[in-house]
C-alpha cells in the first residue's frame, strides 16, 4: 500500500463572508502525480496556498510525512521539503537563468553573511555544491545553453520551465505546481507533461492545479475535483470524467441533464 506524503484533514478557509474551502479532505500518495481540478472559484489555488503556508486555515490540519505543518510559515514548509510554483510566473527578471535557479537552493546552504562576503569558511564548499546542482538541473531540463541569459529575454514557456527548475533546486519531496501549462501552446504543454513524468521518476511526489484536460489526462494518477470550496469527486481520469456532479459543476445542471 502506497504511503501518504501529504494529508489534508477537514481544511476550511474563509475570506470575509466567503467560504473558499469547506471541510476538504485530500490524501496525496507518495510518488503520485495528483491533479486538482475544478471550475473557476472552486478553491483550488486557496488549497495550494494553505498547503504551502501562504494562508492559515480556520479549521482542519495539514500533515506532511506524518508531521503536522498547519500554520507554519512558507520558509519553514520549504525547508521541510515542499516546493511550489505560482499561477503567474515570478522570475527575478534582472538576473540570469543561473542565478534564478541557484536561488532555489537558499534553504539548503549553510554559511553566514561574513562567509559569503569574505569567501571563507563554508562558502567555497557550498558554492561548489550550488554550481554542481544548477548544472545538474540545467542538464535535466535541457537549458544548459541558457544559463547566462537574462530571464526577461526568454519566451514565456522557457521562463515557466526555469521556475520549475528553481523549485526543484530546493530538493523537495513534494512539488506543488499551480497551473504549470497555463499560457503554453500544445507542443510546449506536451513537452511539459513529459518533464513532469521525469520529475516523478526521480522520486518526487507532484501535486498540481490544471485546467488543460488533455494535459491532465496525460499525467494524472489521481484527480481531486473541487466545486464551491468542497470536494465533489476523486479518482482516475475516467472516474471523474463520467461523474455526474463533475459534469454539472463544469456545464451546469440543465446542460448536463440535456447531455
Amino acid at each position: 500500500m502506497a504511503k501518504v506524503t501529504l494529508e489534508v484533514k477537514a481544511i476550511s478557509k474563509r475570506f470575509g463572508g466567503v467560504l473558499a474551502l469547506n471541510q476538504v479532505d485530500v490524501s496525496i500518495l507518495e510518488n503520485s502525480r495528483h491533479v486538482i481540478i475544478g471550475p473557476n472559484g472552486s478553491g483550488k489555488s486557496t488549497l495550494i496556498n494553505v498547503l504551502s503556508g501562504v494562508y492559515t486555515p480556520e479549521g482542519g490540519d495539514v500533515f506532511f510525512l506524518g508531521e503536522k505543518i498547519t500554520g507554519l510559515p512558507p520558509y519553514r514548509i520549504t525547508a521541510k521539503g515542499i516546493a511550489r510554483t505560482f499561477q503567474n510566473i515570478r522570475p527575478f527578471r534582472g538576473m540570469s537563468v543561473w542565478e534564478n535557479i541557484a536561488l532555489g537552493l537558499h534553504c539548503r546552504t549553510h554559511y553566514g553573511l561574513f562567509e559569503a562576503i569574505s569567501h571563507l569558511g563554508r562558502e567555497p564548499v557550498e558554492s561548489k555544491k550550488i554550481d554542481s546542482k544548477v548544472t545538474e538541473l540545467a542538464e535535466f531540463f535541457e537549458i544548459g545553453n541558457l544559463l547566462s541569459a537574462n530571464m526577461q529575454s526568454l519566451p514565456y514557456g522557457k521562463q515557466r520551465i526555469i521556475e520549475i527548475a528553481r523549485a526543484l533546486a530546493s530538493e523537495p519531496k513534494l512539488l506543488l505546481l499551480d497551473e504549470p501549462a497555463a499560457g503554453m501552446n500544445t507542443a510546449e504543454a506536451q513537452a511539459l507533461a513529459q518533464t513532469i513524468k521525469r520529475i516523478s521518476a526521480l522520486g518526487v511526489t507532484v501535486a498540481l492545479i490544471e485546467h488543460n484536460m488533455e494535459f491532465v489526462k496525460e499525467i494524472a494518477d489521481i484527480i481531486t475535483v473541487l466545486d464551491s470550496g468542497e470536494k465533489i469527486a476523486e479518482g482516475s481520469f475516467l472516474d471523474v470524467q463520467s461523474n455526474r456532479r463533475v459534469v454539472e459543476a463544469y456545464l451546469g445542471k440543465r446542460v448536463a441533464a440535456n447531455a
